[in-house]
C-alpha cells in the first residue's frame, strides 16, 4: 500500500514537473518575443527620433530661408519705396521745364508764321533787294531756314511730347501704395510700364522692334496697390523682353524679321464678373517643365551672375497672392515661348 502511494505520489510530482516545465518553457518563449518586441519598438523609436531630429533641422534650416527671404523682401520693398520716391520726385523735375517748353513752343510758332509771313509781303514791296541784302539772304540761306524752322519746331514739340508722357508714366508707375486698396486703372498702369521699357523694345542693328499686340477688356479700374501691381507688370514684361532677346540668338535681323518677336497682352474679366484676368504671353524661347516647378521660388533663377537675382518672380508671386488674394500661373511649351496668367479680384 505504501509502494502504491509513493508510485502515485511520484507519477503527481512527474506531471507536476512536465506542466511547470511546459510553463517555464512558454514563460521563455513569451520573454524572447517581447525581448523582440522591445527590440523592434527601440528600433523603431530611434528611426522616429532620428527622422524628428532631421525634420528639426529642415525645419530650423527652411525657418532661417523664410527670414532671409523675409528680409531680402522687406529690403526689396524699402528700396522700391524709396526709389519710388525718388523717380515720382525727378519726374515732376523733369516735369516742370518740359511743361514751360512745350508752352513757349505754341506761341513760337505763331511769332516765326508772323515774322515769315512779314518777310513775304517785304519781298513782294521790295522785289529788288539791295546787293547787300541779297548777299545775305544767299549766305545765311534764308529758303532752307523758311523750310526748316518749321520742321525744328514740330521735332521739339515732338520731342518735349515723349518727355511728356515719360514722365507721366513714370509718376503713374512710381506711384506709391496706401495702406488699403484703392480703385486703379490697370490699363494705364500696363501702358506707363511699356512706355518706361519702350527702348528695349524698339528696333536696334540686331534685330526689328518687339510687337506689343493689346487686347483690353472693357473694363479698367481695379481695387488695388498700384504701385505693387505696376512692379508686377514690370517684372513679367521684362522677362519677356528678355526671353525674346534669348530667342534670337544666333539668328539674323531678316530671320527674325520673318518670325517677328511679340508680347500679347489680354485683359478681362472672369465669367462671375468678381476677377480681372491678365495674361502677358511672349513668342521666345520658353520654359522647361523642371524650371517651371520652380520658378516663383526664392532666389531661384536661370540668369549670370549680375543679370538676374531670383527675386522678381518670387516678388511678383507674393504681391499677386499674399497681398491681392489672387493667383499667377505660367503656361509654357519650350521653343515656343510662355505665358503668365494674372488672376486677381475686382474689388
Amino acid at each position: 500500500m505504501e509502494s502504491f502511494d509513493c508510485e502515485k505520489e511520484i507519477q503527481q510530482l512527474r506531471k507536476t514537473n512536465r506542466i511547470i516545465k511546459k510553463q517555464l518553457e512558454r514563460s521563455e518563449a513569451d520573454r524572447m518575443r517581447l525581448e523582440d518586441i522591445n527590440k523592434k519598438k527601440e528600433s523603431l523609436l530611434k528611426q522616429v527620433i532620428y527622422e524628428l531630429q532631421e525634420y528639426q533641422n529642415k525645419l530650423e534650416e527652411r525657418s532661417q530661408e523664410l527670414e532671409l527671404m523675409v528680409f531680402n523682401l522687406q529690403m526689396m520693398e524699402n528700396k522700391m519705396s524709396t526709389l519710388g520716391s525718388l523717380v515720382a520726385d525727378v519726374a515732376h523735375e523733369i516735369n516742370n521745364p518740359i511743361g514751360f517748353i512745350a508752352g513757349n513752343l505754341t506761341p513760337i510758332q505763331e511769332y516765326i508764321d508772323k515774322l515769315l509771313s512779314l518777310l513775304d509781303i517785304y519781298q513782294q514791296t521790295y522785289s529788288q533787294a539791295s546787293e547787300e541784302i541779297q548777299e545775305k539772304s544767299n549766305s545765311i540761306d534764308l529758303e532752307f531756314i523758311r523750310e526748316d524752322l518749321p520742321q525744328l519746331i514740330s521735332s521739339i514739340k515732338e520731342g518735349t511730347d515723349r518727355i511728356s508722357n515719360l514722365s507721366k508714366s513714370l509718376r503713374t508707375f512710381s506711384r506709391a501704395d496706401t495702406e488699403q486698396k484703392i480703385l486703379f486703372n490697370i490699363h494705364e498702369g500696363i501702358n506707363s510700364t511699356l512706355v518706361i521699357l519702350k527702348h528695349r523694345l524698339q528696333a536696334n542693328k540686331n534685330r526689328p522692334a518687339i510687337q506689343v499686340i493689346k487686347d483690353y477688356g472693357e473694363f479698367s479700374l481695379v481695387e488695388c496697390f498700384p504701385g505693387q501691381l505696376n512692379q508686377v507688370f514690370m517684372n513679367l514684361l521684362a522677362n519677356a523682353i528678355d526671353a525674346l532677346e534669348e530667342s534670337n540668338s544666333g539668328l539674323t535681323f531678316d530671320e527674325i524679321k520673318g518670325n517677328p518677336n511679340q508680347i500679347t497682352i489680354h485683359t478681362a474679366l472672369t465669367e462671375d464678373k468678381n476677377h480681372v484676368l491678365i495674361r502677358i504671353k511672349d513668342n521666345g524661347v520658353g520654359i522647361s517643365t523642371e524650371i517651371k516647378e520652380k520658378i516663383f521660388n526664392h532666389l531661384f533663377t536661370t540668369k549670370t551672375v549680375g543679370k538676374g537675382t531670383g527675386l522678381g518672380l518670387s516678388i511678383a508671386h507674393q504681391i499677386i497672392v499674399q497681398k491681392h488674394k489672387g493667383t499667377l500661373e505660367v503656361n509654357s511649351v519650350l521653343g515656343e515661348g510662355s505665358e503668365f496668367i494674372i488672376t486677381i479680384p475686382l474689388y
